[in-house]
């Protein structure tokens, strides 16, 4: 059954105080402008409050928004080409709807990232010159659900996670750390023509399904490496690659595989920065995978972990010069779109991020979830909110999650 959606108002929220002449002019970093151009989605999911009506939260939210909006100014102007946010105060589209066929437990009982989809303000691929925009979603039980989508151009999820708990603590009236805006400095733009941001990105024929992991479970596959002591990311990473290829390409034919992990740089900088850091501070470690082992699976956690120790301040110094990791996402476009000569699977991990933290003067979010995203073989990791056990958004074509989700070594593991 769809999520039916009716929308009840659409307006423009715009700062409470006008931006400064000398901040009007926000440059984009190379970083920005290597990003993929789609929106990154988060729907923060809250119970009931007998205390309060719908008028009360919508009013509230509306006003704590125009004033976080002077310190975050950037999500309130307009992109000018690729190069830089005008940050002319037009403000951020604000929606709110109300769910008439679904109750706040169905959806969490029962997550469906491609019906959450109905929930945030944009589809993800509709990339406008608009960098932000939130829609608030009232169910008839009177559960609330704030869905947010901030454009990838702009900033990554660390940052999107700062704004959305600053925008709660300045509802809440409490101090909120400022955002620091110092990435065009950090990572100077680039001329970036002959690359794409939109490469990778698809849309028809991919579905997104949860498969969550226990912590138990995340602890038992930690277990089973010798001499050695995996994060948990890295651990379920290599699981969950080593069944996606026994299912999907088991036909004894020799192919080349690459496996991705987002790195955050913010702490492999030389000061490390401080988390408030906005922007894009993330690159990516692509591992070729040993496959002469006979433990694929185990081979590679320690494989991944190498290649992001790579990931140092002499590697951070390369990519702010620019040319060279230019020319590195150049040739790697061409290998993996054009010629097709890698088969990649990409991992990025939200632990330890501050997901729940979110308090707008109803509680914090009973739970914090994702739409579908546009890119296939993608696992997007997120803590569970007891903390120990990980939530994997999985996309992949509609055929491969067939067999994927069939796979019983993958089955014995996930939580029923």
């Amino acid at each position: 059954m769809k999520l039916e959606v009716e929308i009840i108002s659409k307006e423009i929220i715009k700062p409470s105080s006008p931006t400064p002449s000398h901040l009007r002019h926000y440059q984009l970093s190379f970083l920005d402008q290597i990003a993929p151009m789609v929106y990154n989605p988060i729907v923060l999911f809250y119970s009931h409050n007998d205390a309060l009506n719908t008028a009360t939260i919508s009013n509230t939210l509306k006003k704590s928004l125009s004033k976080i909006l002077t310190h975050f100014y950037p999500l309130a102007g307009r992109m000018n080409n690729k190069n830089f946010i005008d940050c002319n105060d037009e403000g951020i589209p604000y929606i709110e709807t109300k769910i008439t066929n679904y109750n706040l437990k169905d959806i969490i009982q029962n997550p469906i990232p491609n019906e959450l989809n109905r929930l945030i303000p944009f589809q993800l691929d509709d990339i406008t010159n608009i960098a932000f925009g939130i829609q608030l979603n009232f169910f008839s039980c009177g559960g609330i659900a704030i869905g947010a989508c901030l454009s990838h151009q702009i900033a990554d999820g660390l940052s999107f996670f700062n704004f959305l708990n600053s925008w709660a603590n300045i509802t809440r009236k409490l101090i909120f750390p400022k955002p620091i805006f110092d990435s065009s400095k950090l990572f100077p733009p680039k001329n970036i023509s002959g690359f794409d941001p939109r490469s990778g990105i698809a849309k028809e024929n991919i579905v997104c399904k949860i498969f969550v992991f226990n912590a138990d479970v995340v602890e038992n596959l930690r277990a089973k490496y010798i001499n050695f002591n995996p994060t948990r990311v890295e651990a379920l990473s290599a699981f969950i690659w080593s069944r996606y290829v026994d299912v999907i390409y088991n036909d004894g034919v020799q192919r080349n595989y690459g496996v991705v992990h987002a790195v955050n740089l913010r702490q492999k900088m030389e000061p490390p920065l401080p988390l408030e850091s906005f922007g894009n501070y993330l690159r990516f470690t692509i591992t070729i995978p040993k496959m002469n082992s006979g433990e694929e699976c185990y081979g590679l956690a320690k494989q991944v972990r190498d290649e992001i120790k790579k990931i140092d301040k002499e590697y951070v110094k390369k990519v702010q010069e620019g040319k060279e990791h230019l020319e590195f996402l150049k040739e790697s476009f061409d290998r993996v779109i054009v010629k097709e000569e890698l088969v990649v699977f990409n991992f990025t991990s939200l632990c330890r991020f501050p997901l729940y933290d979110a308090d707008f003067g109803w509680g914090k979010p009973i739970w914090v979830g994702s739409t579908a995203l546009n890119f296939k073989n993608l696992v997007v990791f997120v803590d569970c909110k007891d903390g120990g056990g990980i939530e994997a958004y999985v996309s992949l074509k509609v055929e491969d999650m067939v067999k994927f989700e069939a796979d019983l070594e993958l089955l014995a593991c996930v939580n029923k």
